[in-house]
């Protein structure tokens, strides 16, 4: 009997212990069916950048399930079939997604897209550098001091956001600040000699006032010609393209205004540029911002400020020409040229070998080489580019008056849609920044060369190339887009978007464009090399060794350039150029007093008749 009851006991507690187990196996496996779970899956095919595809994998929960990328999803809805998706994911980029299911419950997933060849390593490696300075050089001041509203608002009032939830935004750098702050100051500093001073420009790039016993290697024109080669390229065709598309055409009346203070800026870093050139032995010139900057703050007692400004200007000139003067160009020519013969892969390899071999048999002749070949691209390219824009615009004639009106009121009253009025000063000074280089100091250096015994002669010279550059080149583009109506309802963006301008009235317009694009880049290369070689001896040493291990460095960058997809490398290379204006500029505002004293001194001696016209 007992042992029947002790039977019993165990028999009906091994009963309850195992329907409690029972029950908490189910409780568990319940919660476990019920838990949000976010897989992901990266495939990427290609050896090429920006073309990884990140699917998301969702589990449990309660649907539907909404994402929030950290990144803009290429998508134009919400459905969960394309939001769980980003299309055209940068290798090396850290992205997460957050889902949250109907009940509120989130999961974020945060990940690396793997780097595996050569375009995607070297774009991935560029990325932090550019987000450092995005952060600390490139930031927006005046939203940081909460003095505006940097969302993009609608015509109701309420904040536009991409696919993905997030809200569209405006941003003012400091660095464009920095430059049109500088344009503003010089323009009244000298009272507006960017318009009183073109007359006589125009003498001197026609060689009126002409010394045949003055020290130089090249005349003013082949100088402004070969800054003009610098700075005349991919930015005029494809930058303002960008600009009008996002910003609309009220964009186009802040490029203009921008272009023309910049002709006051250039006016005198370009005097400051033969000022404190130096004339080797050989009669090699060596000048530009790499000179003014180190003996300017000697001759104030700052030595050690000003070579380290120097040297500072040296490096990031050096890398600008890498990556800027010779990657860039050289990526967006191959990418032309291939689109128009309908070739790709290897193709552009083979593209970039034969760039690399025209620049080097130019640029083995110095700045003589490369002003000679200049001389004669940059009238021929900006002449086919600007007979083109005529022709459209000529062809779309009657609709100036409908195309002015659009200029002006978006450029003051512009549509929230563009931003509104800030974004659309911002996107016309920063192209214009961009185009010119107004503030960089870079055609200083090919402006020292010129034959003069005046330094005020060649910043007068100087003055053209934002004209030519932004008021001419980069009005026309805009005009064109404008004119055509292009600037709306395109898939198409940058050089595709001009393109597609041209196309509408000029038949076979893209071999043109190609033609024109090609010379842009060409130029803007032979003159960027002359520019890295003379960084590079500032600070290595004037030698024959030093110039030829970086004109070979510099083909190399042709080559590879043309060859992969840059990803952060064009980013780079934007941000090395703005970074220019920091040394460069301050040692403008320190000199300006005696350029004042300068340009005085010459006007009285053109009075005089102590300067006085040879031809």
């Amino acid at each position: 009997m007992r042992k029947l009851f002790l039977s019993s006991i165990v028999a009906l507690s091994t009963f309850f212990i195992s329907a409690q187990t029972d029950s908490q196996v189910e409780e568990i496996v319940v919660e476990k069916i019920k838990e949000l779970v976010v897989e992901k899956t990266i495939t990427d095919n290609s050896t090429e950048i920006n073309t990884a595809k990140i699917t998301i994998n969702v589990s449990g929960g309660e649907k539907p399930y909404s994402y929030a990328w950290s990144e803009k999803s290429k998508s134009n809805s919400f459905t969960d079939e394309e939001v769980s998706i980003l299309d055209s994911a940068t290798e090396g980029n850290e992205y997460s997604v957050t889902v949250t299911d109907s009940k509120g419950t989130e999961k974020t997933l945060t990940f690396v897209v793997p780097a595996v060849s050569i375009p995607e390593v070297l774009s991935s490696s560029f990325a932090p550098v550019v987000g450092f300075m995005d952060t600390y050089f490139f930031f927006d001041p005046f939203y940081a001091l909460g003095l505006y509203d940097n969302r993009v608002l609608d015509d109701a009032g309420e904040p536009m956001k991409y696919p993905n939830g997030t809200v569209k935004t405006i941003k003012l750098p400091f660095m464009v600040i920095w430059l049109v702050l500088g344009a503003i100051f010089f323009t009244f500093r000298f009272r507006f000699i960017n318009f009183r001073g073109i007359k006589h420009s125009i003498q001197l790039v026609r060689g009126k006032y002409d010394d045949p016993t003055a020290i130089g290697e090249v005349t003013h024109f082949q100088a402004l010609a070969t800054a003009v080669s610098g700075t005349v390229g991919l930015g005029n065709i494809a930058g303002v393209a960008v600009a009008i598309s996002l910003g609309g055409p009220g964009a186009t009346f802040w490029l203009i205004l921008a272009g023309l203070l910049g002709m006051s800026t250039k006016f005198v870093e370009c005097t400051l540029g033969v000022k404190y050139r130096t004339i080797e032995k050989d009669g090699s010139i060596s000048g530009g911002p790499m000179q003014y900057l180190k003996k300017g703050f000697e001759k104030r007692g700052f030595k050690n400020v000003g070579k380290g400004l120097s040297v500072l200007y040296a490096f990031v000139i050096m890398l600008a020409a890498f990556a800027a003067g010779s990657m860039f160009q050289a990526n967006q020519a191959a990418a032309q040229l291939a689109s128009v013969l309908e070739v790709d892969g290897v193709a552009k390899t083979y593209i970039g070998i034969g760039i690399a071999i025209l620049v080097g048999i130019v640029i083995i002749g110095g700045l003589k080489g490369i002003a000679k070949v200049t001389e004669k691209v940059v009238p021929s390219m900006a002449g086919l580019y600007i007979l083109m824009c005529i022709v459209v615009i000529g062809a779309n004639i009657t609709e100036v008056g409908g195309a002015i009106a659009l200029i002006f009121n978006g450029a003051f009253t512009p549509e929230a849609a563009y931003g509104g009025f800030l974004g659309v000063l911002v996107l016309g000074f920063q192209r214009a920044a961009f185009s010119n280089e107004a503030g960089l100091g870079s055609a200083s250096i090919a402006h020292s060369a010129a034959k003069t015994k005046h330094p005020v002669s060649e910043g007068f010279v100087a003055l053209l190339e934002p004209f030519i550059d932004t008021v001419v080149v980069c009005t026309l583009t805009a005009l064109v887009l404008i004119f055509t109506g292009t600037y709306v309802g395109q898939e198409a963006t940058g050089s595709a978007l001009t393109a597609v301008a041209f196309g509408k009235v000029i038949p076979g317009a893209s071999i043109f464009l190609t033609i024109a694009i090609f010379l842009f880049a060409f130029s803007t290369i032979l003159t960027w090399s002359y520019y890295g070689s003379q960084a590079a001896q500032s600070l290595f040493g004037d030698s024959k060794i030093v110039s030829g291990i970086f004109k070979t460095i510099f083909l190399l960058t042709i080559i590879l350039g043309a060859s992969i997809g840059l990803g952060a490398v064009i980013d780079f290379a934007d941000y090395m150029f703005l970074t220019l204006a920091i040394p460069n500029l301050i040692g403008l505002y320190l000199m300006s007093g005696e350029i004042s004293k300068d340009l005085n001194s010459y006007f009285s001696k053109i009075k005089s008749g102590e300067i006085a016209k040879t031809k």
